[in-house]
C-alpha cells in the first residue's frame, strides 16, 4: 500500500528565487532588499556577481530539477499528488502559485522550504510571504510547513559523502592536515540570538550538523580533522554585528598559521546557487589560491536521491502527525527533531510583527 499522506492533497516547494536574464538582476535585488534602504550602488555591486554567470542565477533551474526529482520519487512510492513551486522574490511568485493551487482545487498543502534551519530570514520571513500570498486568493488552501530538516539523515548523509569526496580531491601531501570549514550564510548576531523558540537555534543547529559530519568523517577515515563553522555572504552595514568569522578571513588566518589545505562544506545551502558559485567557488577559492592553500569544495545535497527521498519522508511524517498518530521522526546527531508548528515568538521579525502562516502566532 502506498504511504498515507492525508489530509494533504498537494506539496508546495517554496524557495528564494533568482534572476534568469541580465535585465532581471537589479529588479530581483530590489525585491530582495525592499524596505531595507540598501543604496543602488550596493545593488549594482552585488549584481556584478550575477553578471559573471551571464546574469542568470542557477537557483531556478536547480529548483525545476529538484521538483521533477521529487515528483518522480513520490510517484515511485505510489503517492500521486501535484507538486507546486513558488518563490519569495522572483517568478514563479508565491502569490501566483497559491492562486493556481486554489484554482486547481487544492485544499491543504504541505510546504517544504529550501532552507533547512531556524532563523527569521530562513523561516519566519518565508511564513510571512506565504501569508501575503494567500491574502488575496479566494478559497486559499491551508498550508502547513514541513519541519526543519537540518538533522534529517537524507540531508546529512549526502553531505558526509560529499566531504569525503572533497577530501579525496586534495593532494596526498595535503589531505591529512587539511582543515574542514563548514560554511553557512551569515546573519546579524541579533537574528541568531532570537532564532528558534529560545534563541541561538541558527548557530546551534549548524554546529550539530558540523559535529555529526565531523564524527562520521573520523569514523570513515580514522582521523579527526580540525573543523569549525564559518560564514559567508554578509550584506549588512559595518555598524551591525554579523556572525563571524568570514570564510575568506579564516582561510587567510589558517594560511598564516601554516595550513596547507582547506575543504569547504556548504552545510547552510541545499543546492549550488549564487552564494555557493560566487562566494565559495569564486571568491573563497581565489582567497585560498592567493594565500597558497590547496582548496576543495564539497557538493551540496542537491539532487542526491537520499535528499529527494527525505522530502517524501517528511511529508508522510507530518501527515501522520496531522491524523493524530505518533510518527517516527528520522534524525541524526544530538538534536531532536524540530517542531511541526513554529512556537509563539519563534524567530521574530526584527522590524516588528507581521502576519505569518504555519505558526502559533
Amino acid at each position: 500500500m502506498p504511504p498515507d499522506i492525508s489530509p494533504y492533497d498537494a506539496l508546495l516547494l517554496v524557495s528564494f528565487g533568482g534572476p534568469e536574464r541580465p535585465e532581471d538582476v537589479l529588479p530581483f535585488l530590489e525585491n530582495v532588499t525592499r524596505g531595507r534602504g540598501i543604496p543602488r550602488e550596493r545593488l549594482e555591486e552585488v549584481g556584478a556577481h550575477y553578471h559573471l554567470f551571464g546574469g542568470r542565477s542557477p537557483i531556478n533551474d536547480l529548483n525545476r530539477e529538484f521538483l521533477h526529482a521529487v515528483e518522480e520519487d513520490l510517484r515511485s512510492a505510489g503517492i500521486h499528488v501535484p507538486v507546486y513551486w513558488g518563490n519569495r522574490n522572483w517568478d514563479p511568485y508565491l502569490s501566483d502559485t497559491l492562486a493556481r493551487m486554489a484554482a486547481d482545487g487544492v485544499r491543504r498543502a504541505a510546504c517544504l522550504l529550501t532552507s533547512a534551519y531556524s532563523s527569521y530570514s530562513g523561516c519566519r520571513q518565508y511564513r510571512e510571504n506565504l501569508a501575503d500570498a494567500v491574502a488575496g486568493v479566494p478559497d486559499e488552501p491551508v498550508v502547513d510547513r514541513l519541519r526543519h530538516y537540518f538533522n534529517h539523515p537524507g540531508f546529512v548523509e549526502p553531505m558526509v559523502d560529499a566531504t569525503l569526496a572533497a577530501l579525496a580531491d586534495l593532494g596526498d601531501a595535503t589531505r591529512r592536515t587539511a582543515h574542514v570549514l563548514f560554511v553557512t550564510h551569515s546573519v546579524p548576531r541579533s537574528m541568531n540570538d532570537t532564532s528558534g523558540p529560545h534563541g541561538g537555534a541558527y548557530v546551534t543547529q549548524h554546529l550539530a550538523v558540523a559535529e555529526e559530519i565531523g564524527e562520521r568523517i573520523r569514523q570513515e577515515t580514522g582521523h579527526r580533522y580540525p573543523t569549525e563553522l564559518v560564514f559567508c555572504s554578509r550584506s549588512g552595514p559595518p555598524s551591525v554585528p554579523w556572525l563571524e568569522p568570514d570564510v575568506n578571513d579564516r582561510i587567510e588566518q589558517l594560511a598564516d598559521a601554516g595550513a596547507a589545505g582547506v575543504v569547504l562544506v556548504p552545510i547552510g545551502f541545499v543546492s549550488d546557487h549564487m552564494e555557493v558559485l560566487y562566494d565559495l567557488d569564486t571568491e573563497a577559492r581565489a582567497t585560498a589560491e592567493k594565500a597558497g592553500v590547496e582548496f576543495a569544495r564539497a557538493a551540496t545535497a542537491g539532487l542526491d536521491p537520499r535528499f529527494v527521498a527525505a522530502v517524501r519522508d517528511l511529508l508522510v511524517e507530518r501527515a501522520a502527525a496531522e491524523r493524530g498518530r505518533e510518527p517516527t521522526r528520522a534524525t541524526v546527531g544530538g538534536q531532536a527533531a524540530s517542531w511541526d508548528v513554529c512556537p509563539v515568538g519563534c524567530c521574530p521579525n526584527p522590524r516588528g510583527p507581521r502576519p505569518a502562516l504555519c505558526g502559533g502566532d
